[in-house]
């Protein structure tokens, strides 16, 4: 893959051999974000799970604690009352069965988040070839599956993100933007690191942690020192 001179540059302000502590990785790809647009800061996690295995799934939901920089349009399946409370709390969309042909055939996908009510997964399960691919199904786990739709709402609008391991068990997800201070990038790490050290499943022999690299969206990553992470 071939990279641009400004990657190359910042690249040289990584040393591969290190394993830098969280603050001055954080420095680092900070410093390192040199794009026209503010970059986000991404965390990769590679686990030493095996996500063929049910009892070593890791799938849940934080709640970042300067959000994530990025305004999140939500998408609520609902009717009646529980629609109007979803209108009521800000949901850019709320619908039901008339959503499909729209979703399916038009290949409309103007949104972030999908919620649903339990009495509607059986009409969200039908998109789910479409959904399911892209991240976007509702699942209870994450608590995009629930009644209380006004808290589901407020939670993903403060900054709730979803965490879950991809097919190389490796867990990806954003802990804010470049503009954000070190502070505040440094909190929304802990936060998550704190989630996905409690979401260890108890099945698992070996290491959990095998590598932890910060990076920016064009930016080299940082590798940090997981030992420190752990303790």
């Amino acid at each position: 893959m071939k990279r641009g001179k400004r990657y190359a540059e910042a690249a040289k302000t990584v040393d591969r051999a290190i394993q830098y502590d969280t603050a001055d990785a954080i420095a680092l790809v900070k410093k390192n974000a040199s794009a026209k647009f503010d970059e986000t800061v991404e965390a990769h996690i590679r686990t030493g799970c095996d996500g063929r295995h049910a009892d070593q799934q890791i799938r849940g939901a934080v709640v970042l604690p300067h959000g994530t920089g990025k305004t999140v349009r939500i998408l609520v399946f609902a009717k009646g009352p529980k629609a109007d409370e979803a209108q009521a709390a800000g949901a850019d969309y709320v619908g039901a069965e008339e959503l499909i042909p729209k979703i399916q055939n038009e290949g409309w996908l103007d949104f972030d988040v999908v919620v649903a009510t339990p009495d509607m997964m059986g009409v969200v399960g039908r998109l789910g070839r479409v959904l399911g691919p892209k991240g976007l199904m509702p699942n209870p786990k994450a608590g995009t599956v629930t009644m209380d739709v006004t808290k589901a709402i407020n939670d993903i609008k403060a900054g709730k993100i979803e965490y879950r391991l991809d097919k190389t068990n490796i867990i990806h997800v954003p802990v804010g933007k470049a503009s954000f201070t070190e502070e505040q990038l440094a909190d929304n790490f802990q936060t998550l690191m704190d989630a996905i050290l409690k979401a260890k499943p108890s099945t698992l022999k070996g290491a959990y942690l095998k590598s932890v690299t910060l990076t920016s969206t064009m930016g080299p990553g940082v590798k940090l020192n997981v030992a420190k992470l752990v303790n």
